[in-house]
């Protein structure tokens, strides 16, 4: 576009003339100009628009670069990590045992002693002893339930041995278990036994290192990195 009073080249969209001021055609002097925003570096008198007509480009903010996430501190606990953990628990229960049935153990060497020697006559005679062995074999069962679900459930997430290893047992989401769930995972650790261990050894090779009763509670066993 040339400026049509004195020939010079006009920029495209300028208002008015950069070499004598006349306003392009369309444009009257009482309009006001239409602004227009320039490259930065770019002059806008070299680009034929007006001074009151130039609006500088937006200045950019700086903006901080997205968070990098921290790494996991917690990964899945193998096969073998549990093992060592359920040995140790094993010897804090058996102390436990030695404890409490130490009265029964006496009053069962009592009972061996007056047979001692010679055959019981009849049933009535073995019968005390017999309940005796019942009685501890259910407070055998009960002490060992109630070790691993309330500590597993409690705010260590874990037994002595899963402790001291640095391991917590979790729901899938990662959160803390109910006494209810960490019951069910207790009793169905049976089911891993049946299966001729099997389902113990599964921890070794399932994606999230779940043994049988873990898929079963819906449970994980996670360590610190």
């Amino acid at each position: 576009m040339f400026c049509s009073k004195c020939g010079a080249n006009v920029a495209e969209g300028a208002a008015f003339c950069a070499a004598c001021g006349q306003p392009v055609p369309g444009y009257s002097i009482g309009q006001p100009s239409p602004t227009v925003a320039l490259d930065s570096g770019v002059n806008p008198a070299a680009a034929g628009i007006p001074a009151a007509a130039y609006v500088p480009p937006p200045t950019q903010t700086w903006q901080a670069p997205a968070a990098i996430p921290p790494p996991p501190t917690v990964g899945y606990a193998g096969f073998w990590l549990r093992f060592v953990a359920v040995i140790i628990d094993f010897i804090v229960i058996y102390a436990v045992r030695a404890i409490l049935f130490k009265p029964f153990g006496i009053g069962m060497g009592m009972g061996i002693g007056v047979f001692h020697g010679r055959q019981p006559r009849d049933f009535a005679e073995i019968a005390p002893m017999l309940g005796m062995l019942i009685r501890v074999a259910i407070i055998s069962a009960i002490v060992q339930w109630l070790y691993f679900s309330l500590m597993e459930s409690s705010v260590w997430q874990a037994t002595l041995g899963k402790k001291a290893l640095g391991l917590t047992v979790t729901d899938l989401e990662g959160r803390r278990i109910g006494f209810g769930r960490a019951t069910g995972r207790y009793f169905a650790k049976i089911l891993s036994s049946l299966t001729l261990f099997i389902g113990y050894m599964m921890a070794g090779f399932t994606e999230k290192k779940q043994a049988l009763h873990d898929i079963i509670a819906g449970t994980l066993v996670l360590r610190k990195l």
